[in-house]
């Protein structure tokens, strides 16, 4: 039996350091992320529906998608931005299990799942346990602000577009507490999957 793993965190608390942890320790990550950049390159279908949707304005002269004059339409029009969605997320998701189901069949012991936005999008029953990486909200602000060059006032207004983070820790199966040093969370990450039997202590 394969172990589907999920994991997620919020804007700042830095999944992807154990994204590419589990990635050290050879165990496969289907990336989320990475998927819906993929999704949306020339060729694909939803790029197609995209330009029949939004039109040719949103297109870089290479024709590759302007995700800034994407962003901009459908960030302050929510009719807009849930047509997008119906667009790309079940595009993503048909994706994203095509990968899990492939490692499945390939006998993998266990496949990670990296989701943002795991609980948002109600994406659970994807997976079989649940590992949200999580920091004070004060450090996610810090993070945020060092890492994009963001205000304080945007750094917070993107963490409160999110479920707030505690209460992803209530519902999580296992919890990595990204606070302190890499070593420390690393050490984290390897006492919960000796926990679940994926790798022998």
């Amino acid at each position: 039996m394969t172990l589907i793993i999920g994991l997620t965190g919020s804007i700042g608390t830095g999944k992807s350091l154990i994204s590419n942890q589990f990635r050290k320790l050879n165990i496969p990550v289907v990336d989320a992320d990475l998927i819906a950049r993929e999704v949306v390159e020339p060729g694909q279908k939803a790029y197609t529906k995209i330009v029949e949707t939004f039109g040719e304005d949103i297109l870089h002269d290479d024709d590759t998608l302007d995700r800034k004059a994407l962003g901009n339409i459908v960030f302050n029009d929510q009719e807009k931005r849930k047509k997008l969605n119906a667009i790309i997320h079940p595009a993503i998701r048909k994706e994203m299990l095509k990968q899990r189901d492939e490692y499945v069949q390939q006998g993998e012991l266990c496949v990670v799942l990296d989701i943002p936005l795991l609980y948002e999008s109600g994406l659970t029953h994807y997976v079989d346990k649940v590992i949200v990486v999580f920091v004070e909200p004060e450090v996610q602000v810090k993070r945020i602000i060092s890492r994009d060059n963001s205000t304080e006032e945007e750094a917070r207004s993107r963490i409160n577009s999110q479920i707030p983070v505690a209460d992803k820790v209530n519902k999580a199966d296992a919890v990595i507490d990204n606070n302190g040093s890499k070593e420390e969370s690393y050490k984290q990450l390897e006492d919960i999957l000796k926990q679940w039997g994926i790798i022998l202590s």
